[in-house]
């Protein structure tokens, strides 16, 4: 089964190129399914069916079906156990019942909870493709960020925490005041993080991949460029880039041909940025496309012969290889940083590497969380991390640091 998900910018015509995507893949005979993980539900309004898409998976084309996420539905199954413990947190303090619901809703619950029921279309086994307009950039990306960090709370804290709770509820009971955590509440924390840690390997694996949406806009460029960074830092593939609306050259005005150049310069760069991956053009249409005849017609002139759902070809952002002298050596895809850029550290079995504002926990195999990191180093867009065998009396690993540097570091050892 196929997987690919969409982003960009808001306002860059992301809903419409991923409509249009899943009803050609329809149209060739695959068993498609096409969700948004974005607040703002429009898939409905670009196939001009708002009126006939509701909480599960509609049928408004052979073989095509839309589904916009009922979040209050999935809310009250997911987060129920956590949401009642701290509504009686904020009860006992004297907080207002309605003003306590409002607070016990997580920021970003709806984008969450749809890649949740992402996770159940995928295991049902009832699609050939499934595609994802996703919300824009940023929130994606700190959606797609959330299954490793929250994987780092639940595996090191949420252990001791519980055993903690569970010595000492009498007393804290009484000293606090307040109801503390029950194992159902733990439980629930446990069983949403191992749901999201299986998205993450989904979309993460060989049958998914991300595509970029831009406009031939250079504010829009720079924001793909970052978006591609972070995706490749957190293991996700990005197999194509869509720019969309696109000027026709030709005979115009004035104005309109100042357009095509800018326009024209900005594409250029798009090819640079985004070399190796098929950058697609789709022109600005004389009308707004919508309904189902209408997007596949844009789908198909957008990928032209290409198989707008091959998968993506290598081993993702994340690989290990041997060197001449036989060391481990990891590879991370990054994509336009340089290595005043990058912080490494080394902490236990994980490498900790951040870029600008984005940190990513990365849990090492076992074959080579017993190595010592042996030197480091950024090269042609990816950073390249030599591992070599531990002296016998070498220290433990070190804490990670968060001081700025021009190189990549580590404190076992960086080059």
């Amino acid at each position: 089964m196929r997987v690919v998900l969409f982003t960009g910018k808001g306002g860059v015509g992301k809903p419409t190129v991923a409509a249009g995507t899943a009803a050609l893949a329809a149209a060739s005979g695959l068993r498609t399914l096409v969700l948004s993980t974005d607040a703002a539900h429009s898939l409905a309004d670009a196939y001009g069916a708002s009126g006939r898409v509701h909480a599960e998976p509609i049928e408004i084309a052979d073989r095509l079906f839309v589904h916009q996420v009922d979040a209050q539905l999935r809310f009250e199954q997911s987060w129920a156990d956590i949401q009642r413990y701290l509504l009686s947190v904020l009860d006992a303090a004297g907080m207002d019942p309605v003003a306590a619901e409002e607070m016990t809703v997580i920021p970003g619950a709806e984008e969450v909870l749809a890649l949740l029921e992402l996770r159940l279309h995928v295991r049902s086994g009832r699609w050939d493709v499934i595609v994802v307009d996703c919300a824009p950039t940023a929130e994606t990306l700190r959606l797609l960020a959330l299954p490793e960090a929250l994987g780092w709370y639940i595996e090191r804290l949420l252990p001791i925490q519980r055993r903690l709770v569970k010595a000492l509820r009498p007393v804290l009971n009484r000293a606090a005041g307040v109801p503390m955590p029950g194992d159902t509440v733990f439980d629930a924390i446990t069983r949403l993080h191992s749901e999201l840690d299986e998205v993450h390997g989904l979309l993460s694996g060989p049958d998914a991949s991300v595509r970029l949406v831009l406009t031939p806009e250079n504010v829009v460029l720079a924001e793909a460029r970052r978006a591609y960074t972070s995706l490749s830092l957190f293991g996700y593939r990005v197999d194509g880039v869509v720019a969309n609306r696109v000027f026709p050259s030709g005979d115009g005005d004035a104005w309109r041909a100042g357009w095509v150049d800018s326009q024209q310069r900005v594409l250029k760069e798009v090819g640079q940025s985004f070399t190796g991956l098929p950058v697609w053009q789709s022109e600005y249409q004389p009308g707004e496309p919508v309904g189902v005849p209408a997007l596949t017609e844009l789908a198909a002139r957008l990928y032209g012969e290409d198989d707008p759902l091959a998968r993506p070809a290598g081993d993702g952002p994340f690989r290990v290889t041997r060197d001449e002298a036989g060391a481990a050596v990891v590879h991370l895809a990054l994509p336009f940083v340089t290595r005043a850029e990058v912080d490494l550290a080394r902490n236990g079995d994980e490498l900790v590497v951040t870029v600008g504002s984005s940190r990513r926990l990365l849990t090492l195999p076992a074959g080579l969380a017993r190595l010592k990191v042996a030197g480091a180093r950024v090269e042609n867009g990816e950073l390249q991390v030599r591992f070599r065998e531990r002296d016998p009396e070498s220290p433990p690993t070190s804490r990670p640091t968060n001081r700025p540097t021009n190189r990549p570091t580590s404190r076992e050892g960086a080059t």
